[in-house]
């Protein structure tokens, strides 16, 4: 009977059956469109986070779908696109008709991201119910125009609508994203609730006085079965949240990842809250105001009320100047005829002594000057009566520069090395020329100024002599000279004694003369020149303050020596240029310094380590950086914390995760905002000058032990509590040694 009842009933059944499956109408929401005839409109509410909520909140969103499936067709792929202008400009005064809600940009804002979620799935029931078979996957046949909702979708709609779903590159990605979605780790379970409604409920229900509750609180209730129980692992989420939410403050919360992201391990993605649900933000979950941007034209406003400040300082300056000059000329005329002042310099690039006339006429540093025509120092001309010059060595830490960078807002002279500076005429002096000056105008130079060679050790000015001597009797001879030990068993730098000779007896041994070092691409990632002056190989046979380009030039004598030909030693270790990155540079350009050294750290494919030798200003120290593995090694021979240089930390350390970052690393839970800083016990210098050799040698060291990892209490090799005067003058001897033997002079 019953087999006969069902074969009459599919006798009778028509032709088309494809809508018997559909046990509900459209919903068009009429109840609506009557009210609103009626003048009648309904009221909604909003939560702490700025989320619909209240009575009305479901029959809103509702009506928001009806309306976008009526004026969004369904061949639009992208929500963004500015075709849709006008549509999403009917749904939202569709709404305001119907609603209570507040005509302004961030209501607006939220009711059209609704909306695009609501047409986004639209699009997938379309595509679920009649472009797949009951096992999701794409039928082969055309599927058949869908009458019931002919309201809202046109044939030719329609035609357009199946052609992009049966494209190949959707497909891959439907795919994929039904896979990520089929089988969540923490699956979902409060249904079309939502995170916001489900948070008025457990409010409502708990009789709280609070307004809002936190993100993770709410991410475990939404995880709640309907039988009340709570799996372990999200128990155990919970939990962890409970106990990182009382180490981690709230601006940290906010500035980098939130608890519940923390706790998941798991990437935080901009414009929304992990656990709040749509529409809540950082900005309105910390209530603190979004900072706009400034528009072209404000931008352009600052900077012409900038230009005309700079304008009126140099001005001012200038006249300033002017007014010292003349009133000096005045008072002092034979004093002034007596300073040393050099109006014509050299063209190109020479090596100058840089004074300053106030508090105190004295030296304050060393550097090149740079004399060529049309020269511009950060993009600008040059101000009247000064000279580009950059800045090597700095003698007085606390000294102002005569014109303050305004770019880089640099005022002291200390954080403008490796940098360009202008530097009045009068206080500059080639290295071959020694400033008088006026005895009745001050009693001298201050002694902690006038020369760095008075703090050196007596062997240096034994050495000096000996050259002295050496040289006198080689002054005619071309070969290198012989040298002899003058005590059995003392130590002669005999590499120092040819080369200062050699210098003697070459055109380096005239102002302005330089010599070009080539350095090659595998050395600090990109090619380039280091620039040594006869000042630099002064500094060493004085023993003096080093400068970035005698510091280069050992590098590059490691790298030809140790590791050149030696795939362990040059896959092993890396160098970080500090003509790139150092103090100055970090203040004035940190984008560039950050990029930099991402892009150092992304060449390495295996655990590189990478050594940096920093100039703080007036003092050098050396960083050792595996990207890798996140630790710092941090070097400093005048046991300084690392605390102490806080932009460097801070450029090191964003460049790690910017690295992590790229490279797509899952770092543990426990180590994710974590980078490991490693105060290592190195041997400690003993004066104020000695700081450029310690780096040198401990960058020789570190690649001699062949160890990626370098113990807190350094190597036992060459554990000491401070390097002799011998153990220095080895690495002075080998820089002489490779400047002799790449014939870098020659007579």
């Amino acid at each position: 009977m019953a087999s006969d009842q069902e074969n009459s009933q599919d006798a009778n059944a028509p032709d088309d059956t494809s809508e018997k499956e559909i046990t509900r109408g459209i919903t068009i929401m009429k109840s609506i469109i009557r009210d609103r005839d009626k003048a009648v409109t309904y009221n909604v509410n909003w939560n702490a986070d700025n989320q619909l909520i209240g009575s009305n909140a479901a029959k809103l969103a509702s009506y928001i779908g009806t309306l976008v499936r009526m004026h969004i067709p369904i061949t639009a792929t992208r929500w963004s696109n500015k075709e849709l202008g006008s549509a999403k400009d009917k749904i939202w005064t569709e709404i305001l008709r119907s609603f209570n809600i507040e005509d302004t940009t961030i209501r607006k804002k939220y009711i059209l991201q609704l909306a695009g979620k609501r047409h986004r799935g639209w699009r997938t029931f379309l595509t679920n119910k009649y472009l797949k078979d009951k096992e999701k996957n794409f039928v082969e046949y055309d599927p058949e125009y869908p009458v019931k909702y002919a309201i809202f979708i046109t044939e030719e709609e329609w035609v357009a609508f199946v052609a992009q779903r049966r494209d190949e590159n959707f497909k891959k990605v439907s795919a994929t994203n039904r896979e990520r979605a089929s089988n969540p780790t923490y699956a979902y379970k409060k249904g079309r609730l939502g995170y916001a409604r489900l948070e008025e409920k457990i409010l409502d229900e708990t009789k709280s006085d609070a307004t809002s509750l936190p993100p993770h609180v709410l991410w475990k209730e939404a995880r709640v079965g309907k039988d009340g129980t709570v799996r372990d692992d999200v128990q155990h989420i919970y939990d962890e949240c409970e106990t990182l939410s009382q180490s981690i403050s709230t601006a940290e919360d906010q500035e980098n990842r939130s608890v519940l992201s923390r706790a998941l391990n798991v990437p935080e993605y901009p414009g929304r809250v992990r656990g709040k649900g749509h529409g809540c933000t950082l900005t309105s979950l910390y209530k603190n105001p979004r900072r706009r941007n400034p528009s072209n034209q404000e931008v352009m406003e600052t900077l012409q009320a900038l230009q005309a400040q700079v304008l009126q300082l140099q001005k001012d300056n200038e006249r300033y100047r002017c007014m010292e000059k003349c009133s000096s000329q005045l008072k002092e005329t034979s004093e002034k005829a007596s300073i040393n002042c050099q109006n014509k310099f050299p063209e190109g690039i020479s090596s100058c002594q840089l004074y300053l006339s106030s508090p105190t006429y004295r030296l304050v540093g060393k550097g090149k000057v740079h004399n060529t025509s049309g020269d511009l120092l950060h993009h600008r001309p040059l101000p009247d009566g000064h000279l580009k010059v950059s800045v090597d060595v700095v003698l007085d830490k606390d000294a102002l520069l005569p014109i303050p960078d305004i770019v880089s807002e640099t005022t002291l002279l200390r954080d403008a090395i490796g940098s360009f500076v202008a530097w009045p005429l009068d206080l500059i002096f080639i290295d071959d020329e020694t400033p008088t000056k006026p005895a009745s105008k001050d009693k001298g130079i201050l002694r902690h100024n006038e020369s760095v060679a008075s703090q050196k050790e007596v062997f240096a000015q034994g050495s000096q002599q000996l050259s002295q001597k050496i040289g006198s009797r080689q002054k005619n001879k071309r070969d290198l000279p012989v040298t002899s030990l003058p005590k059995k068993g003392a130590f002669v730098p005999r590499y120092q004694i040819s080369l200062e000779t050699l210098v003697d007896s070459s055109d380096m041994a005239t102002a302005g003369a330089i010599r070009l070092l080539d350095m090659e691409e595998d050395i600090f990632g990109y090619s380039c020149t280091e620039t040594i002056g006869k000042e630099d190989l002064e500094h060493i046979f004085r023993h003096q303050e080093l400068g970035v380009g005698v510091i280069h030039t050992y590098i590059r004598f490691l790298y030809d020596n140790f590791m050149r030909g030696n795939d362990q030693l040059s896959n092993r270790f890396r160098f970080v240029s500090s003509s790139l990155v150092n103090k100055a540079l970090i203040c004035r350009e940190p984008d560039s310094c950050r990029e930099y050294l991402v892009k150092r750290f992304m060449a390495s494919s295996t655990n590189n380590l990478y050594l940096w030798p920093y100039n703080s200003g007036c003092h050098w120290l050396l960083l050792a950086i595996d990207p890798l593995k996140e630790v710092v090694y941090f070097l400093n021979s005048i046991d300084g914390e690392w605390t102490n240089y806080p932009d460097m930390k801070q450029l090191v350390d964003t460049s790690i995760k910017v690295f992590r970052s790229q490279r797509q690393a899952r770092v543990p839970r426990t180590k994710s905002s974590n980078i490991t800083w490693i105060k290592v016990q190195c041997p400690l210098q003993r004066n104020g000058i000695d700081c450029g050799y310690f780096v040198m040698r401990f960058m020789r060291e570190i690649i001699n032990m062949n160890q990626i990892e370098i113990p807190i209490t350094y190597f036992d090799e060459y554990k000491c509590a401070h390097y002799t005067r011998l153990q220095l003058e080895q690495i002075k001897e080998e820089l002489c040694q490779y400047f002799i033997k790449k014939r870098l002079i020659s007579i």
